[in-house]
């Protein structure tokens, strides 16, 4: 051994990480090169005795233990992994675990993972059938969840109802606009009331006095929309609930929530009907801006129907929608297309959606860059609701649209982005992204092993192995 040494590799390798230590930084300690440690951790070359005894004076460490057992920690784990009940059917040895913890300790950690993940996973979907079963409305019966899942199963697209307000749409420019037709074909007017007078109400509808009640607190866009609102539950009824028919909800709010869903959709395509607005979108490259004045609507309801625009022949960029507020909670969620988020969350403090409350109602553009390589283009901007007059309480939230890079050269936001060939790092949320250096991460992701401090503290929040 003094001479030739032994092959240590897996064992240097899996010491090393579990100090916390680059390469290089262990070269140094050894006063040896960092390519020397490659090929050792290899097995290229083998670990001399000299070598041995400058990682016991250098980590403090039994180096006898070090060369005749790969770890009892890492055995242990396998050994209780193996013992999990989905893998009752399948007989392991002890000496089959040891030799995959010796020789292959990558392997190891890589099935370590998986299996805390899927542990994590199967305690999560039991909590949420629990609350579930407490009538407290997560999991299963959370009916925010299943119209989520509903509209996205249908890429938030609805071509009978887009149909149907086009023809709609059509017959009230016919008449003069949003107001007279209401009068003309329900005999209705719009009364604009004080915000005290409707008494936490935006729009009533008095059937007795014949008046569509509004409140003086909208502007514009938000006064439109809610007539339009309006004409959708009066004249689209039948199709609306035949959509929501489709859901097959098992919950009353379910169902509620999702007539609201397809209403307001329905309201959407009324003020942009799909054949003008999906014109205008592409020859003004998809700015949102600019489309909200064409349209007489607001930021927020154009990057709203932009998520809608996957007419067969008449496709236009798909989008993933999300509204969020200061502390992070989503209230909206919507997708046309295959943004990961849509799924998972949406929660990574690089995501500028989350910043732009520094710069209220200025865009702000970002390129993106998943752990997968994936690369997104995201548009993101505050809005408001609410007040309009004294007193009226008002929320800012943010909001976002975000496409494949595919799609960005379409857009005039990604014209000279000086973010191109640089995109942002971001991960699905801290507990699924396993970009070790994040200094952002608010918690370690799942299956992977925190590192100790004793020797290193990295800069990001919690060290965990890269194995």
């Amino acid at each position: 051994m003094e001479k030739h040494g032994v092959y240590l590799g897996p064992r240097l390798r899996r010491l090393r990480r579990d100090l916390g230590l680059t390469q290089a930084e262990m070269a140094g300690d050894l006063d040896i090169s960092p390519s020397y440690i490659a090929l050792m951790e290899g097995n290229q070359r083998p670990v001399t005795a000299e070598t041995l005894l400058r990682l016991a004076k250098a980590y403090k460490i039994d180096f006898s233990d070090f060369a005749n057992d790969a770890g009892p920690d890492l055995v242990t784990r396998l050994q209780g992994v193996v013992r999990d009940p989905i893998l009752s059917d399948v007989d392991f040895g002890s000496l089959e675990i040891a030799d995959v913890a010796h020789s292959f300790p990558a392997f190891a950690e890589a099935m370590l993972r998986l299996h805390t993940a899927y542990k994590e996973g199967q305690f999560a979907l039991a909590d949420k059938r629990q609350y579930s079963s407490n009538g407290e409305g997560a999991g299963p019966g959370d009916p925010i969840t299943a119209v989520r899942s509903f509209l996205s199963a249908r890429r938030n697209f609805f071509p009978v109802l887009d149909a149907a307000s086009e023809k709609l749409s059509a017959r009230i420019t016919e008449k003069g606009g949003l107001s007279a037709y209401l009068e003309t074909r329900h005999n209705l007017k719009v009364r604009r009331l004080p915000a005290e007078v409707m008494v936490g109400s935006l729009r009533r509808l008095d059937w007795h006095r014949k008046e569509l009640l509004l409140s003086e607190a909208l502007d514009q866009s938000s006064l439109n929309f809610q007539i339009a609102l309006q004409l959708a539950y009066l004249e689209l009824e039948p199709e609306i609930q035949s959509a929501v028919d489709e859901g097959n909800f098992d919950t009353p709010n379910a169902v509620r929530l999702a007539h609201r869903a397809i209403a307001a959709y329905s309201a959407a395509a009324i003020v942009m009907p799909y054949a003008a607005f999906a014109k205008a979108v592409e020859s003004r490259r998809y700015d949102v801006e600019v489309l909200s004045r064409q349209f007489s609507v607001s930021f927020e309801q154009t990057a709203h129907r932009l998520t809608t625009l996957q007419k067969p022949g008449q496709e236009r960029i798909p989008f993933f929608f999300i509204k969020v507020d200061v502390a992070g909670n989503i209230s909206k969620r919507l997708n046309s297309g295959a943004f990961p988020f849509a799924r998972h969350g949406g929660g990574c403090p690089l995501w500028t959606v989350h910043q732009v409350f520094a710069t209220p109602r200025r865009v702000v553009t970002q390129w993106m860059e998943l752990p997968d390589g994936q690369r997104f283009f995201s548009i993101a901007r505050t809005v408001h609701a609410g007040g309009g007059s004294y007193g009226v309480s008002s929320v800012e939230r943010a909001i976002a649209i975000v496409c494949e890079a595919q799609y960005a050269d379409r857009l005039v936001y990604s014209r000279n982005h000086p973010q191109a060939d640089a995109p942002t790092p971001i991960g699905i949320a801290c507990q699924l992204c396993h970009r070790a250096g994040c200094t952002s991460r608010s918690e370690p992701p799942i299956g992977r092993q925190l590192l100790p401090d004793n020797y290193r503290r990295t800069e990001a929040p919690f060290g965990f192995s890269d194995a």
